[in-house]
């Protein structure tokens, strides 16, 4: 069970079609964000892009703790 829950509607276009989403959980957007972001820039720019937020987190952060997640 997550402790943060998302409600949105997300209509992506670009020349070679569109797409919608509707996430539920940080997960789920993550996931989109980062198939956009290799549409957008290719895999290795999309690495390097995410790579930065890694980088303002220890390697060992535990991130929310919810006494439910295993």
């Amino acid at each position: 069970m997550t402790i943060v829950t998302i409600n949105a509607d997300i209509k992506a276009k670009w020349p070679q079609g569109q797409s919608s989403y509707s996430p539920g959980s940080p997960e789920e957007l993550a996931i989109i964000g980062i198939d956009l972001l290799v549409k957008e820039l290719g895999t290795q720019a999309a690495q390097a892009f995410i790579s930065q937020v890694f980088e303002k987190y220890p390697a060992e952060h535990m991130g929310v703790e919810d006494p439910l997640r295993e």
